[in-house]
C-alpha cells in the first residue's frame, strides 16, 4: 500500500499542534498574573479599563494592567516608587493606582 504524505502530514502537523498546546499549557500553569508591573505597551490581554488587549497598556507599572511572572516571584518584584515617594507594589489582584487619565 502506498503512502499517503498528505494524511501523514497532516496527521504530524496535528501531533505537534498537540504538543505545542500541551507545552503551553504547562508552562502557564508555572505562571500567575502579576497587576502593576508591565511597562506600557507590555502588558498581557484583557487588562482592565484603558486597554483592550495584550500590549495597550498606556501607563508604566499600570495597576489593572498585568504581566505573567513565574509563580511565586509576583510579590518580590522590586518597583520604582510612585512620583510622591510611595512605594509603588506589585499585586495579584488589579489595583486603582497609576490608571490612564
Amino acid at each position: 500500500m502506498p503512502f499517503n504524505t498528505s494524511k501523514i502530514a497532516s496527521l504530524t502537523g496535528a501531533m505537534l499542534t498537540a504538543l505545542a498546546a500541551q507545552s503551553s499549557f504547562v508552562e502557564a500553569a508555572s505562571k500567575e498574573k502579576c497587576f502593576g508591573v508591565a511597562i506600557a505597551g507590555q502588558n498581557g490581554c484583557a487588562a482592565g479599563p484603558g486597554t483592550t488587549c495584550a500590549g495597550t497598556s498606556t501607563v508604566d507599572y499600570q495597576g489593572n494592567a498585568w504581566s505573567l511572572v513565574d509563580k511565586g516571584t509576583c510579590l518580590e518584584i522590586d518597583l520604582p516608587d510612585m512620583a510622591d515617594g510611595t512605594p509603588r507594589q506589585p499585586s495579584l489582584e488589579a489595583l486603582e493606582r497609576d490608571l490612564p487619565s
